[in-house]
């Protein structure tokens, strides 16, 4: 399209090459540019559904904006249209935010010559940014959705990449092709499988959406391989969507309601901060936390859940009455829990997240405070 003088330039691969200080990865944004990788219909929050052929400048403005693309949803059952219910369903896949995939590959980090498995082939992108780097033949992707691996493979073709392609759970990893110099996550996960750490050359990095459910919010974790177990900190909040089986459970929790006040107002446990919601993650595993909303009302509400479990807790905070209620089903009384483990972080001096990190062995993940051998305590 020609540009007259004094107009903008349309959008395009230059414009993600900025989003990084890596002269490797800018090169690859230039010569993997973004839109072989989304779909001629696809969907975004900022404009809503995308037609290629209706509104071709709508479209590449969109691909070439720091934006998530969702490119399917409900595992494919439902086509994409301006009647889907884009708000209550479930998005399947998508091509992410060009800042949190350039940010996740210069997390990565790799050298030459390494050997990478990513879990989540998408459409493909990453995949071939990751190729562009170090060779296709470095590089295995592995998707559980065999169609949305179709996809991407034609993608890749078109672009003149090949990496090796496998259909299977991801949670598995590709034990047939380890180990690996380097994995890299691109869906949100909350129990980090061993099975990645045990796939990884000792001193390999593993980066990841750590998506742990306390307050609503995920962080992107790196992750290094000291041999039998993996090592990392966080570096930023995230949101992605999430490892096919790791998704959260729709049963419905059933028991007596039981009914209590709240110690503390739960607007201060809401806006408290990253360093919270790890030390919830650390100290409640299992356990989710909305991040609170205000009701019509006027009551400021908060739910907490166990997604392995059979507990549930309720709480409404009357902000100008200064009263609130607590209701709660289960063995377990989360709100108290959730209580507690605030105002031990407070006890603790409210850190923030910059000193917690993560370990994970084959007895599970934890979370810790400074140093590795001071694990936050757990509850429940």
């Amino acid at each position: 399209m020609a540009v007259r003088m004094g107009e903008e330039s349309p959008p395009g691969p230059e414009n993600l090459a900025e989003l990084t200080g890596d002269d490797a990865w800018k090169q690859a944004l230039r010569d993997v540019p973004r839109e072989w990788f989304v779909p001629e219909r696809a969907w975004t929050t900022r404009t809503g559904l995308l037609e290629r052929e209706s509104d071709p400048d709508a479209w590449n403005q969109a691909v070439y904006t720091d934006a998530p693309i969702v490119t399917q949803i409900d595992d494919g059952s439902t086509e994409l249209t301006n009647e889907s219910p884009w708000m209550t369903t479930n998005h399947s896949s998508s091509c992410s935010a060009p800042r949190f995939v350039v940010h996740f590959l210069d997390l990565l980090a790799p050298y030459f010559g390494d050997r990478v498995l990513e879990v989540g082939t998408g459409t493909g992108w990453t995949a071939g940014l990751l190729s562009a780097r170090l060779g296709g033949d470095n590089i295995t992707s592995i998707e559980v959705d065999e169609r949305v691996a179709d996809h991407a493979r034609t993608n890749l073709e078109r672009a003149g990449l090949s990496p090796h392609l496998v259909v299977g759970d991801g949670q598995k990893g590709h034990p047939e092709g380890a180990p690996f110099d380097r994995v890299h996550v691109t869906c949100g996960v909350r129990e980090i499988p061993y099975a990645w750490v045990e796939q990884t050359r000792p001193g390999g990095v593993i980066v990841l959406p750590w998506m742990h459910g306390a307050l609503d919010v995920g962080h992107k974790a790196k992750l290094i391989v000291t041999g039998n177990r993996a090592v990392g900190r966080f570096h930023g909040e995230c949101a992605y969507m999430m490892l096919r089986s790791q998704r959260e459970p729709t049963q419905p929790i059933e028991g007596e309601v039981r009914e209590s006040e709240p110690t503390v107002d739960p607007r201060r446990i809401a806006v408290a901060g990253s360093g919270l919601s790890v030390w919830i993650a650390g100290a409640m595993p299992g356990v989710s936390v909305s991040d609170g909303n205000h009701r019509p009302d006027g009551a400021f509400r908060m739910v907490a859940w166990d997604r392995h479990g059979e507990s549930h807790a309720r709480v409404d905070y009357w902000p100008e009455e200064h009263s609130g209620r607590v209701r709660q089903r289960g063995p377990r009384d989360l709100w108290q829990e959730l209580e507690q483990a605030y105002l031990a972080w407070i006890d603790r001096g409210g850190p923030g997240i910059e000193r917690f990190g993560l370990t994970i062995d084959a007895s599970g993940q934890r979370v810790w405070l400074d140093r590795p051998e001071c694990l936050v305590e757990r509850m429940g």
